[in-house]
């Protein structure tokens, strides 16, 4: 199994989200982990709007990694919304987003936290993946996406 498969169970995933802005982006994955994780929904949004103020995790080509670290996190775990429309972020390109995988790690997890953000940078970064995502059906073949090396 692949270190992004390990963090992103299928219950992690969903698809065609509306969501209206970066931060109800945020709520909306601190709603997902909280019910999926047990993690609170507010922690997870603060951790990931702190993160953000930063500098964006707007990677380009449609795609963002909100990443951070809390104390409250156990081990890592991840989440991956697809936006029904494209959400402002801020990246790079000045494009906005579909594609968003949340990312946080325990505190003092920063190897572990770098190879996950250089694992999915790599993955996004191949078109062909892009778009795979962009037409999966079901969360399960986001998984499957997301678990071929």
């Amino acid at each position: 199994m692949s270190l992004i498969a390990e963090i992103l169970p299928v219950q992690h995933i969903e698809l065609d989200v509306e969501i209206s802005s970066k931060k109800r982006l945020f709520e909306e994955i601190g709603a997902l982990l909280e019910k999926e994780s047990g993690l609170s929904g507010a922690h997870v949004f603060e951790c990931l709007f702190q993160r953000e103020k930063l500098g964006s995790t707007g990677l380009g080509q449609g795609v963002a990694i909100p990443h951070g670290r809390h104390a409250s996190v156990k081990k890592a775990v991840g989440a991956f919304i697809r936006c029904k429309e494209p959400v402002a972020f801020d990246a790079a390109d000045g494009k906005p987003v579909s594609l968003v995988f949340a990312l946080l790690v325990p505190e003092n997890a920063t190897g572990e936290h770098l190879e996950v953000l250089s694992k999915l940078a790599g993955k996004f970064s191949s078109k062909s993946v892009r778009e795979a995502l962009m037409s999966a059906q079901t969360p399960e073949e986001v998984s499957a996406i997301f678990s071929a090396e």
